[in-house]
């Protein structure tokens, strides 16, 4: 049994400023323990088993006599009821870090997402897509909130407010929370049903995407205004309104004119190869260029070291905002996208061209035995005509009251 030393009085204790250890009585093996730099603590030093401990109580004064004579006691107590005070702070903290390392809020819970699945995706705009949503709409409400802490009301939260208004947008964002609450409970940092599932769930609450609003196709110029458009585009002397241009003259999708480069243009064949890397259909596109192609690209500045053909201000690739930035500013609500709507259309109800053909010119996945014969064989030069004949048509406006003539497949 240790001995208890003379009980001091707290004025006494306020006075111990020696570097070491006082003992202050009251509670065996109750000390004060002073540091050369005058900092002061208490200790109790006791047996636990066959071990010798020192256990801090807390900082002087933060901590009163009194205070350290009822924390020594209750620590004495429950030694003497088989508890290791030093082992059972450690699994305490122990169990607090596998706590905490268990959480994970629905921001950090998507970033993971996206990384582990980015190399899933095709096109690199897909992950930009997804943080820009999310950023948006979810981060504000769910973006702190520990995953395991998400029920069908936070969802609602965000859905709610834009499921109206921004039907595809909202209906594209359930989707994409309901993904990263799947990735949290299979890491299991939630356990239970995703509450932002759509059937048997929020199917219920919200009203049908599809009856809500209908699903806009991309917006397009009308055939007519094609002529008048192209004279207005010319006239902007930017990078952006060029491969604006070409994108249209070559019936391109957006992105495959934005990244296009030199060394996939061959100017004396008049071709331009877009890789399979950079096609949707994953499938080399040969591109027959019209004479108004290339002289259009034959125009163009060329820049040492720099592949891309139409490249950003800054560097790297233009955005596809740069080129809706063109549309905007003539005060258009059609969309870049749109033109192969315009382009499809006007070969198919203006032109003899073969259906299949402007199929091709589009880089569609084949269809029928008729349509795989021409993706076979190519028909780059029958494929020249076509785009010669889009070229022609949208050079100059129409004269009002015109009727669009009628191109014959030669």
């Amino acid at each position: 049994m240790p001995k208890i030393a003379k009980e001091l009085s707290a004025l006494a204790v306020s006075r111990l400023t020696q570097p070491g250890l006082h003992s202050v009585g009251r509670v065996a093996g109750l000390a004060l323990q002073v540091t050369p730099a005058g900092a002061r603590s208490w200790i109790l030093r006791t047996m636990v088993g066959s071990k010798r401990r020192e256990i801090g109580l807390g900082a002087y004064p933060a901590v009163t006599l009194a205070d350290a004579c009822r924390k020594a006691q209750e620590t004495r107590d429950a030694i003497a009821n088989g508890t290791d005070p030093v082992m059972a702070r450690k699994v305490a903290a122990s169990r607090l870090r596998a706590a905490q390392a268990s959480e994970i809020t629905f921001q950090e819970a998507a970033k993971r997402f996206i990384e582990a699945k980015a190399d899933e995706w095709s096109n690199p705009k897909h992950r930009l897509q997804w943080t820009a949503t999310l950023e948006q709409y979810a981060y504000p409400v769910l973006g702190k909130i520990y995953v395991r802490h998400i029920g069908r009301e936070h969802v609602l939260q965000v859905l709610e407010p834009i499921w109206a208004a921004k039907t595809e947008t909202a209906s594209r964002l359930r989707g994409r929370i309901a993904n990263v609450l799947d990735w949290a409970r299979a890491s299991d940092f939630r356990e239970g049903d995703n509450p932002a599932e759509w059937r048997g769930n929020l199917d219920q609450l919200l009203a049908n995407p599809s009856k809500v609003k209908a699903v806009r196709n991309h917006p397009a110029l009308p055939i007519a205004d094609m002529g008048g458009f192209m004279v207005t585009l010319r006239a902007i002397n930017t990078g952006a309104a060029r491969c604006l241009e070409f994108a249209i003259l070559t019936a391109a999708r957006s992105g495959e004119a934005r990244g296009a480069t030199w060394s996939e243009i061959d100017m004396d064949r008049g071709v331009w190869a877009v890789p399979a890397n950079r096609m949707k259909a994953k499938k080399e596109h040969r591109v027959p260029l019209s004479a108004a192609a290339v002289a259009m690209l034959k125009a163009l500045p060329r820049y040492e070291g720099v592949d891309l053909v139409f490249p950003a201000p800054r560097g790297g690739m233009m955005s596809d905002m740069t080129l809706l930035a063109v549309m905007r500013r003539m005060d258009l609500e059609a969309v870049p996208h749109g033109f192969r709507s315009s382009f499809r259309d006007w070969a198919g109800e203006y032109t003899n061209f073969p259906r299949e053909l402007a199929e091709v010119a589009l880089a569609h996945v084949k269809g029928d035995a008729s349509e795989a014969a021409y993706w076979r064989g190519d028909v780059l030069e029958r494929r020249r005509k076509l785009m010669n004949a889009w070229a022609t048509f949208i050079a100059k406006p129409l004269q009002k009251g015109a009727v669009i003539p009628m191109h014959r497949a030669a």
